[in-house]
């Protein structure tokens, strides 16, 4: 069986994703996008239990897919998802002392997720069958 591309192109591929993160974030650093889609994973991760995070992390571009369930501590059952202010007030408390995340960060990762070498078929499955909630999460 032949490398998969996903792992064969996988710092060129995140390379592309994390510059689309940045700009469409308008951030300044390729540091403060990544504090950025950090903060907006774990957000989501932490609304998930193991079986939705694992299928969700399998559509995930590599590196993304690893940034995602780095430094997880899964809870037995996770809280369902809030509105969107307290998801904000959440993403913004990841590293807050670190984290420049505008606002507009999870709409935004979710806008570069879109355009990156996702699948948006295999999303919209998974999402299906995720929580409610997920769904609207990820809405660019």
């Amino acid at each position: 069986m032949p490398m998969p591309q996903t792992y064969f192109h996988a710092s060129r591929d995140f390379d592309t994703f994390i510059k689309d993160v940045r700009d469409t974030c308008m951030l300044q650093t390729h540091h403060q996008a990544y504090h950025t889609l950090r903060a907006v994973l774990h957000t989501f991760r932490s609304h998930l239990t193991v079986v939705e995070a694992l299928r969700f992390a399998d559509i995930l571009p590599a590196v993304t897919r690893a940034i995602f369930v780095e430094d997880w501590i899964p809870l037995e059952t996770p809280a369902p998802f809030p509105d969107r202010p307290a998801l904000i007030m959440e993403m913004k408390a990841v590293r807050q002392d670190h984290n420049l995340a505008p606002n507009s960060a999870i709409e935004d990762v979710a806008a570069a997720l879109r355009r990156s070498s996702i699948d948006e078929q295999a999303l919209e499955r998974i999402l299906a069958i995720l929580p409610d909630g997920a769904a609207e999460f990820w809405k660019a």
